[in-house]
């Protein structure tokens, strides 16, 4: 059975499974899970539990039709009807919704957004910061900040060239194109995209691939992944250096001898 704990008066909920699986859900269906203040500190609460237990794998997905509708609609209405200072809502931006985006991209371990309906502007941005996001045939995807008359936010332009490259970024952004899973999937914004009939199965799976795996070595891959090394000589003497901490784990002696015993590992994530 499940542990859970609600964070942010129950707007998002933490529950972990006895295999290492630790799902955050945004559970704000009526608001569609917008990335409130309230929202964006329940998601780092969560965060921060995680950082303390035997984790393998974090799962994100959003309660009710969205995954998540981006920045909150009636925060912006409230701004404009009281005439707030424009300062307060960019560090709205900056320092709730920005560094939700950058706490999930910098978990230290495996992450996959389980994306089964709309994720729009910094929500699309919270799908795409996890290592792995799974998109429904029927959900869609994009970053159409343009349609609020908004530039780009939340960390857009960092991770969505990473993805797709300069110029097809600048296009999803300039039109404010919403991708249909298969053309998601196509241009790589997403991993997968999953017919309704497979999505359950299919992202069980692949969440049990992940949290099965060698944990230590799987989140050393990750941060090494993730380094932006200058070249190719320094991105080899890092992973080297990396290697050694993780030849002493037991998840390599078990791997090493299932080899040897021509067996499948089972690895326990130390």
């Amino acid at each position: 059975m499940a542990d859970v704990t609600e964070f942010s008066d129950g707007i998002v909920r933490l529950e972990r499974d006895d295999d290492g699986v630790a799902t955050i859900r945004l559970n704000n269906p009526d608001k569609r899970n917008a990335l409130s203040v309230a929202m964006t500190d329940g998601i780092e609460a969560a965060l921060d539990d995680i950082e303390g237990g035997d984790t393998r794998c974090v799962v994100v997905e959003g309660a009710g039709p969205a995954f998540c509708a981006g920045g909150d609609i009636s925060s912006m209405l409230e701004r404009q009807d009281s005439d707030a200072p424009v300062d307060h809502a960019v560090r709205h931006v900056i320092q709730d919704i920005g560094r939700c985006v950058k706490r999930l991209y910098e978990c230290e371990f495996p992450t996959v957004a389980r994306v089964d309906g709309a994720a729009f502007g910094a929500g699309a941005n919270l799908a795409i910061a996890c290592d792995v996001t799974a998109l429904h045939e029927d959900a869609q995807i994009g970053f159409g900040f343009r349609e609020v008359g908004l530039a780009v936010d939340s960390g857009t332009s960092y991770l969505l060239p990473k993805l797709v490259g300069e110029n097809v970024a600048k296009e999803l952004v300039y039109t404010g194109e919403l991708l249909s899973a298969e053309r998601a999937e196509e241009l790589g914004v997403v991993n997968h995209a999953v017919p309704d009939d497979q999505f359950d199965a299919k992202f069980s799976m692949l969440v049990d691939r992940i949290a099965s795996g060698p944990t230590v070595a799987l989140r050393t891959s990750k941060r090494l992944i993730r380094s932006e090394f200058a070249t190719l000589g320094e991105a080899i003497e890092h992973e080297a250096g990396a290697q050694a901490a993780v030849l002493e784990s037991e998840d390599h002696t078990e791997g090493v001898d299932a080899f040897t015993d021509k067996r499948q590992p089972e690895f326990e994530g130390r």
